[in-house]
C-alpha cells in the first residue's frame, strides 16, 4: 500500500459520504448515515467492518476495551461519523487514537450535520501513513 493509494481511497469515500449527504440531507441520527454510508461502500466493492471492538496493550497486558470505531474501510481508513452542531476537540483525539490503537494510516472525521459534507470533513494521518512508500 502506498500514500498515493489511501489517498484515492480517502477520496472515493468522501464521494461516498457526500452521495448519502445529499440523499439524505441533515438532521438523522448518526447511525443512519452510518448504515446507509456501510451500504456505499460495500456497495461499490470495499470491505467494510462496522462498530468494531477493539483491545488495548497497557504495558504487556491486553485489555478488552468498549472504544467502537463506527467503520473500518479495507483495513486501512478509521471513519469517525458525527451529526452534531460542532467538532470538538475530543472527536479529533478519539479518532486519531483509534488511529493510533489500531494502527491505521488515516482517519477521515466525517460530521453530516452541515450543509456541505467538503467543508466539514477533517482527514487525519499519522506516523503509519508517512511510513507509507509514495
Amino acid at each position: 500500500m502506498t500514500k498515493k493509494e489511501v489517498t484515492q481511497l480517502s477520496y472515493e469515500i468522501t464521494g461516498l459520504a457526500i452521495k448519502v449527504h445529499k440523499t439524505l440531507g441533515p438532521g438523522l441520527l448518526e447511525s443512519i448515515y452510518e448504515e446507509c454510508l456501510k451500504i456505499e461502500l460495500i456497495k461499490n466493492g470495499y470491505n467494510v467492518k462496522q462498530q468494531l471492538y477493539t483491545t488495548i496493550n497497557y504495558e504487556g497486558v491486553t485489555i478488552e476495551t468498549k472504544l467502537i470505531v463506527d467503520l473500518l474501510v479495507n483495513d486501512l481508513i478509521i471513519l469517525e461519523l458525527k451529526a452534531v452542531e460542532e467538532i470538538l476537540p475530543i472527536h479529533e483525539a478519539q479518532l486519531l487514537t483509534y488511529m493510533k490503537i489500531l494502527k491505521k494510516p488515516q482517519g477521515l472525521l466525517i460530521n453530516f450535520f452541515t450543509n456541505n459534507i467538503t467543508k466539514s470533513l477533517k482527514p487525519f494521518i499519522n506516523e503509519y501513513f508517512k511510513a507509507l512508500p509514495d
